[in-house]
Formats: C-alpha cells, sequence, structure tokens
C-alpha cells in the first residue's frame, strides 16, 4: 500500500510540474537580456520603443525579461549591418538576439541561424493570425520570420477638392470603388482640373500585377525574376493604365505620392497605408493658397467582379538560434507584442495593418484619435474582408528593375500628356510605354 501512495505522489508531482508544458527556464529573479535591432522610427519615443518600456516594466519583470534596443536602422541598412556584426571585428557591434527583417532578409542573412517561431507558439495560438502574413515568414518549413504589423496601399483623397470635384462632377467615394470608375474620375478631373492629373501612384506595376492576378488568378515571372512580357494577359492589364498615364490623367509619383497631394499636384495618390503619417493636416497650392486636407482613405479599386487582392509588405521579427531559455524569452516578448488589442495599438500609430484577428475584429470599436486614421482603418478593415493578400515579389535585382520602369515613365509623362492633347493617336503613345518596359532586363 505504501508504495501505491508513492507511486500516485511521484505522478501528482509530474503532473504539478509538467501539466502545463515544460518547466520554465525564466526566474525573475535572474532575468535574461535580449537585445533588439529595429525599423520602427529613429525617434527615441517611438512607438516600439515605448511598447518595450511597458514590457519591460511588466510582463518582463513578472517573468525575467529584459528588452534593450541598441541599433534603431531601416529596412535597407539591416541586412549589410548584421553580415558585419556577424563576421565581428573592432568597432563592430554584437549580433542582436532579436531583429526586423523582411523574409528576403532574412533569407540571405541565413535561416539556419534563426529561431523557428513554431516551437514557441502552438497550433492554437498560430491559428489567430492572419495566415498569409505567417506564410509570408516561412522559410522552408521554417517561421523564421514573426509578422508584427503589415502594410498594403491605399487611396488617399484631398477631401476639401474632392468635395468641391463632387459636388460639381457627380463623382462620389463608391465612383472610386472600380478601377474603371477610377479612371472614368480620373479623366473628368483633367478637365475640371484645367489639365491637371487626378492621382499619382507609387507603386504602378503591382497594380498592373494585382489587376492581371484578379483576371486569371496568376502572374507569370521570368527565370532572371521580371514580369513575361510575352504574356498577353500582363500585356491587357498594361494598357489598361498606360491609357490614362500617357493622356495626363494619372502619373506615377515624384518619390511619393504624398508630397504630391499635400502640394496640390494632384487630388489623390496611392500608395503605402503607412503614408498616412507623412499626410499634413493642410494642402499648400502652387499659388500659396491652402486649405484643411480633410484627408479621405479608400480601399485600393477593385478589378472586375471576381477574386480581389490586396499587396502585403512590412517585416517582422527574427530571433537568433541561440539557448533555449533565450528562445522562451523571445517567444514571450513577442506573444505579448502581437495578440489583440495590443497589436491594434501599435499599428494605429504607424498606420500598418494587424497581425492577429482580435486585433482586426476590434476595429469597428477603436477609439480613433482623428479621422484620417478612423477612414485609413475601415478601408483597411474592408479590404482585410474583402480581398486576399499577397506578398510583394523578392527577386534578386526587382528593384533596380522597378526603379528604372519608374525613372523612364517619370520621363515620358510630360511629353506624351504634351501629345495626347496635340491629337496624336492614343495607341501610338502607349505603344511608346510598352516599348519601355519591355526594355527593362
Amino acid at each position: 500500500m505504501r508504495k501505491i501512495w508513492m507511486l500516485l505522489l511521484a505522478v501528482l508531482m509530474a503532473t504539478a510540474l509538467f501539466g502545463c508544458g515544460e518547466a520554465s527556464l525564466l526566474s525573475p529573479d535572474e532575468p535574461v537580456t535580449l537585445t533588439m535591432w529595429h525599423v520602427y522610427g529613429e525617434q527615441a519615443d517611438s512607438p516600439m520603443n515605448r511598447l518595450i518600456a511597458e514590457f519591460n516594466a511588466t510582463v518582463g519583470k513578472e517573468k525575467g525579461i529584459v528588452v534593450t534596443v541598441t541599433n534603431v536602422t531601416s529596412t535597407s541598412k539591416i541586412l549589410p549591418q548584421l553580415v558585419e556584426a556577424r563576421a565581428g571585428g573592432p568597432n563592430v557591434p554584437e549580433l542582436p538576439d532579436l531583429f526586423s527583417a523582411h523574409t528576403i532578409t532574412a533569407t540571405e542573412f541565413g535561416e539556419e541561424s534563426l529561431l523557428d517561431w513554431q516551437t514557441q507558439f502552438d497550433e492554437k495560438e498560430l491559428e489567430a493570425f492572419v495566415p498569409q502574413f505567417l506564410e509570408d515568414g516561412m522559410i522552408g518549413d521554417s517561421l523564421a520570420v514573426f509578422p508584427v504589423s503589415k502594410s498594403s496601399y491605399a487611396l488617399f483623397l484631398n477631401g476639401s477638392q474632392f468635395a468641391c470635384f463632387s459636388a460639381d462632377t457627380g463623382v462620389t467615394c463608391e465612383s472610386l470603388a472600380t478601377w474603371e470608375g477610377f479612371f472614368d474620375a480620373a479623366a473628368k478631373y483633367y478637365v475640371w482640373s484645367g489639365g491637371k492629373p487626378f492621382c499619382a501612384l507609387d507603386y504602378l506595376i503591382r497594380h498592373v500585377e494585382l489587376d492581371m492576378m484578379a483576371r486569371r488568378g496568376e502572374v507569370g515571372y521570368t527565370a532572371d525574376g521580371w514580369y513575361d512580357a510575352a504574356d498577353a494577359s500582363f500585356y491587357e492589364s498594361w494598357m489598361k493604365f498606360a491609357e490614362p498615364l500617357a493622356k495626363g490623367h494619372i502619373a506615377v509619383a515624384d518619390q511619393y505620392a504624398n508630397t504630391q497631394v499635400m502640394t496640390g499636384e494632384t487630388l489623390g495618390g496611392i500608395g503605402s497605408t503607412a503614408a498616412v503619417a507623412y499626410y499634413n493636416e493642410t494642402v499648400t497650392y502652387p499659388d500659396n493658397t491652402s486649405e484643411p486636407t480633410n484627408l479621405i482613405v479608400l480601399p485600393l479599386p477593385k478589378s472586375g467582379d471576381g477574386v480581389q487582392y490586396m499587396p502585403v509588405t512590412g517585416v517582422g521579427i527574427c530571433a537568433m538560434r541561440t539557448t533555449d531559455q533565450k528562445a522562451e524569452a523571445a517567444g514571450e516578448f513577442v506573444r505579448w507584442l502581437t495578440t489583440g488589442e495590443r497589436n491594434l495599438d501599435f499599428v494605429v500609430e504607424t498606420g500598418y495593418m494587424p497581425v492577429h484577428n482580435d486585433a482586426f475584429a476590434a476595429i469597428e470599436s477603436y477609439d480613433f484619435a482623428d479621422e484620417a486614421h478612423a477612414s485609413l482603418f475601415a478601408a483597411i478593415k474592408t479590404m482585410r474582408e474583402g480581398y486576399v493578400p499577397v506578398v510583394r515579389p523578392d527577386f534578386a535585382g526587382y528593384y533596380d528593375k522597378v526603379n528604372a520602369l519608374y525613372d523612364g515613365l517619370r520621363e515620358l509623362q510630360p511629353v506624351l500628356k504634351a501629345r495626347a492633347d496635340a491629337g496624336e493617336a492614343i495607341d501610338t503613345l502607349t505603344a511608346e510605354t510598352w516599348a519601355l518596359f519591355c526594355s527593362i532586363r
């Protein structure tokens, strides 16, 4: 009988220790420090820095985790900085335990050096995140980049000028729900404004790509990572945008569309959702008059009646594969950072999309500080519910080709517009844009 009781006691002790998983390696008496490099604002009070301070003072203190930011950088600089740190040498900082990265950055740095977040989150936890955002962070079978925030594209409008334009022409926000309605509005604005483009686009080629996907479901790429000029379906989508571009009804943004909207050069701009932070409260026109922006943000126009697609970009968090203790600490921090309304609080400040389903659900009842952000997140919610998220291409040399294309189109724009105004056949002008596209190698 005594042996039976001893056996039962051993079972109970094992259940107490391991019934809810393995024993924690963390202790508030001996806190573990995680160093971090991130890209969320270089100012000392950046949203990420404030959240880290909150974590350290609450959950971090309770569990024995201290997150310390040792470098605030940019997405373009972080990979060479990581490579340099790994190589070591005098005056070179140590590799961080955590860092912000696109998936392509993590791939180039080396997935074998990175923690697989699936070791820290169980299947039920992961089901609470937007699946396409998790898929974006996969390298092979490893979830190497955990989503923290994602951006998409949206249509931003100078609300003050749009109200006047709408009153005179009958064009409404609903008119801009499709590309057909958008281009019709652009033609009307060109006449109404005396020859100004309706909208500047930051990422023209992506809209061509998404239009093709909406019609065919996929896009073909060449072996060297570019769009297939021999694909008749791609040509059809290109021409859809080339005609209003050649006529001067739309424009490739000089750099970022918000600048052209803020100076009154265009009524609207299509760019990253994160651009909301760069729109001023006042539009100042070339004649030095100004008026309130009253920013309106709308979802991307739709292509046809089938499946709609929304582009997704934005960094996640990687963790170096070091000790089990640091892996557990990293999991606790990222779990805290990405859960529910805390995730929404963070992305509202930065203009990004949340990554957690609960955060998306909370948008409708969220108390936004201003109408611009309320308008943006209403558009984001509409796209999340009705569009399929797709990740942008990440081919080697892709962005060099994109930039060469946009530089060429910017140079062509005023010439094509003048020739279109002079009555030259539009087919001739759009053919020149196609020739430029085909010249990109």
